[in-house]
């Protein structure tokens, strides 16, 4: 997966900012990072000593965050601004291996504590401009998150893991399925076999619905860029491009 991260970069252009939703920041409303130079906020534990010695001193955009957070409020979202709130790991971790400089300013936007899959998909979509603006928009979270069956014993094989990483693959690729097709499926995920074994709580899904809402009006079709097991399980990233 690092490697992958690593490599990436070479398939993107060189963005002018980055636009990060990242599966570690719940609000009850869409909020948005503003400072000109945001902190890091180590948001995990258990780790070696070295884990929270990590810098990524990548400065902030609140220009960008005041231009998001007009886009937003002009579909009638409620949003706002938050100049304090630092980069989760979700943010700094991808980020250091794809552009080790930390010289591309960088805002974060949060997930909807409702964690209702359509509302993340509309707001999507009232950012969809950005694309124009080479700004970089990244959907931090992972298509498996199931953390007890990726410590668990015997993680050889798992038809459920392979159910959901298929169901997925065939929602964001496929070019059989209609507009409202794919979208409904999206939407409704959870009724897809094995969703809630591959996602007890969707917040490690649902950046993808907002990249989605970003992409759906131009580019509706994903393509695969990342299909490995890690841990015993098989991960999936998507590029809209």
């Amino acid at each position: 997966m690092a490697s992958f991260l690593r490599e990436i970069v070479k398939n993107l252009s060189q963005p002018s900012a980055i636009l990060v939703i990242s599966a570690h920041w719940e609000e009850d409303q869409a909020t948005i990072t503003s400072s000109s130079h945001p902190k890091l906020i180590y948001d995990y534990y258990g780790f070696p000593e070295e884990a929270y010695q990590i810098q990524y001193p990548a400065p902030g955009h609140p220009q960008l965050a005041q231009e998001l957070l007009e886009l937003i409020t002009a579909r009638g979202i409620p949003v706002k601004l938050n100049e304090q709130r630092g980069f989760d790991h979700g943010m700094f971790i991808p980020l250091m291996l794809m552009y080790p400089q930390a010289n591309i300013p960088c805002i974060q936007l949060s997930l909807l504590k409702n964690l209702d899959p359509g509302q993340h998909i509309n707001l999507g979509k009232a950012i969809t401009s950005l694309r124009k603006k080479n700004v970089l928009i990244v959907g931090s979270g992972m298509s498996f998150h199931n953390l007890k069956r990726f410590f668990s014993k015997g993680n050889d094989g798992d038809q459920e893991n392979d159910e959901f990483d298929r169901w997925l693959i065939e929602t964001c690729t496929s070019k059989a399925l209609l507009p409202e097709e794919r979208e409904q499926r999206l939407i409704e995920w959870q009724k897809t076999p094995s969703a809630r074994y591959c996602h007890p709580r969707e917040d490690h899904l649902l950046p993808l619905h907002v990249c989605y809402g970003i992409a759906c009006t131009d580019t509706p079709i994903a393509k695969v860029v990342f299909n490995q097991e890690i841990m015993g399980k098989k991960v999936t990233s998507f590029l809209w491009q």
